[in-house]
């Protein structure tokens, strides 16, 4: 099947050239397409309106070409649209958490987009809406509700909003006895906040005109937010900064931190006004997270060369490092991910051969147990307690076939209670489909696990088209969870496939250790080694696999577009950071300098900058054949600019060697998430979709 000939022939739009030249350690780069960046940036992330006239021409002209090309699959996005929210409960409601005398919760209503806020009486009753998110979003082409916040007295509710899609929140305060928003408005947050003991006041963070989230400030109710208390401010653009609270109520922690070295400051509630205390000062490399424990906190740390992570603790009186003993030892190939303190017992979320699992300790007997699974691949979350003295615990459960199930969980019987079963309207039998989980060899010997669902009449003859999605980068590992959406592939005979490549920590931190930075092409060749793996084992052939990623995924998609294009027969990439040597040189942009721990920083270092230079996206694009590509974009993302893939497909256009579209859509009206609304975002998924069932030739196949 030749791909260009299932597009209609019309001509891509003019990308003008103005080259502007740049000169580092010695090597000049020219880049053509450099005037797609708007001088304004900063203002167009608030003001959209602001943005270049020409710079929008091309925008505009860029989605009017790809809708020209994806006019024949108008339909099949709309069935598409209607199957999957048909998986949805569209009046769907969460099993409220219980909190002093009420248990909160969210739901949505039938047609709603945004969620809403609501709480009952502890043990049941009436509902009440303390949030409504479709009344605050009315009339705005974007709408996204941050953090929620309830005061420990259940007077006040903490919320905020981003009506551009830059992540710039805005900070309300509700009063729940009238539901009215107070004059306490604060803008350019970083989206929540943490109310202090008294329930008067709250912290948050600001971000500085970079995006950067810069200052810790105290707010007194009633006052001017001009006249805030600064209670700290990092000023190393390097580091990210956050604010949060215990669920004692005794402490504000300040959390600092790059993609590989953390700090904690401490505020006792007792003296807000004290000068933040240090926990350990930041060493390049170590890594740490506080949770409370009462008269001690729990240290989740990578110290003393314990790269899959122990538990030691430390008294509340003395946290520095000098104090800290451990609890739970580091022992290598079971990363320790998170851990929770509560009044009698702590709970640790890890993985271990590459999959999760719960494990309770009881702080009186030192005793531990499993939570227990039978399934040999899914996904877990632990949600907790809004309460600090309690027995039970929630978690959730899925896997690729099975929906999502909610369970309480008595730390001390170890009775299990399911709450809830995610429900699916338009019907699912988990024996439609199959499971399995494959090693792919890598270049060097590793061995990659992909994880995959297919319909059981779906034929392994090669002939099956297959969607590849691929992310590593950060350490975030992509969980073999329940996925609705998916489905309207695997039932029209996709294998739907997640390769668990280097750079995410889906086998411990040395997974991740080694996809980063100088063996960042690990995470690569490890895609490529999957698709290969796939095609070997008769689940597919080249021709029919389409790969998608997004964002640092989206990079992957351009590197491998670049590396093996034969091997794939189109390519989704959504936000790509596919620009990242002239993106890691522009220490001014909002994510640079706290990414330079993650990719290298190609200012200082030389050796950093070849190692970027030789896999950058933009920058490797050549006289090759490319399949098919979709690029998609938001015009207000602050992680990844437009102007990365708005230049890419430019690029790609001018130097490729085939009849293959390069198709760029850009959301005029969003930023990195993409549309806000439930709803809105299925459509997004359904034209992805359509996009990839177009390029195999099954637009027009029938789900089973």
């Amino acid at each position: 099947m030749t791909n260009a000939s299932i597009f209609p022939k019309i001509e891509a739009p003019q990308t003008d050239e103005r080259p502007v030249t740049d000169t580092r350690h010695g090597v000049t780069r020219t880049d053509e397409f450099a005037w797609l960046r708007a001088d304004n940036w900063q203002e167009v992330f608030r003001d959209p309106s602001t943005l270049d006239p020409a710079i929008r021409d091309h925008l505009n002209a860029e989605n009017a070409y790809q809708s020209a090309l994806m006019e024949d699959t108008v339909e099949l996005q709309k069935r598409l649209f209607q199957e999957m929210k048909g998986r949805i409960k569209e009046d769907d409601s969460s099993v409220p958490m219980k909190d002093g005398p009420f248990a909160y919760g969210s739901s949505f209503k039938i047609g709603g987009e945004q969620p809403r806020y609501f709480r009952t009486p502890r043990d049941g009753g009436a509902e009440e809406i303390i949030l409504d998110g479709d009344a605050e979003a009315e009339g705005k082409p974007y709408f996204r509700i941050g953090g929620v916040d309830h005061s420990s007295d259940h007077k006040r509710l903490l919320w905020a909003y981003d009506d551009k899609g830059s992540e710039f929140f805005t900070l309300h305060v509700r009063e729940l006895s009238d539901g009215k928003d107070i004059s306490d408005q604060i803008t350019d947050t970083g989206g929540s906040g943490v109310w202090n003991a008294s329930d008067d006041g709250f912290f948050y963070t600001r971000l500085d005109p970079n995006h950067r989230p810069s200052k810790i400030f105290f707010h007194a109710l009633g006052d001017d937010p001009a006249n805030d208390r600064l209670v700290f401010e990092e000023t190393d653009p390097g580091f990210f900064m956050n604010v949060g609270g215990s669920r004692r109520n005794d402490w504000i922690f300040i959390g600092i931190n790059d993609h590989e070295t953390s700090e904690y400051r401490l505020l006792s509630m007792a003296d807000p006004h004290a000068e933040p205390q240090l926990v350990a000062a930041r060493e390049t490399g170590l890594q740490y997270d506080l949770e409370e424990g009462g008269d001690i906190f729990f240290i989740l740390t990578n110290a003393d060369g314990a790269k899959d992570f122990k538990i030691m603790t430390a008294p509340v009186t003395a946290p520095g490092r000098e104090n800290w003993k451990e609890l739970v030892p580091h022992e290598p190939g079971r990363l320790i991910l998170s851990v929770l303190g509560y009044q009698d017992f702590m709970v640790r979320l890890e993985r271990k051969e590459g999959l999760p699992r719960i494990v309770v300790h009881d702080r009186k007997t030192g005793e531990e147990h499993m939570i227990s699974f039978e399934e040999e691949a899914f996904s877990l979350g632990l949600g907790g307690s809004y309460e600090y003295d309690t027995d039970v615990i929630r978690f959730s459960y899925s896997s690729m076939t099975t929906p999502t199930q909610l369970f309480d969980y008595n730390l001390r019987t170890r009775d299990r209670v399911l709450l809830k079963t995610q429900e699916v309207p338009s019907g699912h039998n988990p024996e439609d489909y199959v499971t399995r989980r494959l090693m792919a060899p890598a270049h060097d010997g590793e061995l990659v696990p992909i994880s995959l669902i297919y319909h059981r009449d779906t034929p392994l003859d090669g002939s099956a088209p297959c969607l590849l999605y691929g992310y590593g980068s950060y350490g975030i590992a992509i969980p073999a969870s329940f996925n609705t959406n998916c489905l309207s592939l695997a039932d029209r005979g996709f294998v739907y496939a997640l390769a668990h490549i280097r750079g995410g920590k889906d086998k411990g931190y040395a997974w991740y250790d080694d996809g980063k930075r100088e063996k960042k092409t690990n995470t690569f060749l490890d895609f490529i080694a999957a698709a290969r793996h796939l095609v070997s084992e008769r689940y597919t052939s080249h021709d029919r696999i389409v790969a998608q990623g997004g964002s640092a995924g989206g990079m992957l998609m351009g590197a491998i577009a670049n590396m093996a294009p034969e091997a794939f027969g189109g390519i989704i990439a959504e936000v790509p950071f596919v620009d990242v040597l002239t993106t890691m040189l522009d220490d001014t942009l909002p994510l640079t300098p706290p990414e330079w721990p993650e990719w290298g920083n190609p200012i200082t270092s030389e050796a950093d900058y070849k190692t970027i230079a030789a896999y950058s996206p933009y920058d490797n694009v050549g006289a090759l054949a490319y399949p098919p590509i979709l690029a998609v974009a938001g015009l207000t993302d602050p992680r990844v600019t437009y102007w990365e893939p708005a230049k890419w497909a430019a690029r790609l256009r001018k130097l490729k060697k085939d009849a293959n579209p390069v198709l760029f859509k850009i959301n005029m009206d969003a930023g990195h998430a993409g549309a806000s609304g439930r709803f809105s975002r299925l459509e997004e998924i359904a034209y992805n979709y359509a996009f990839a069932l177009k390029v195999t030739g099954k637009a027009k196949a029938e789900p089973a």
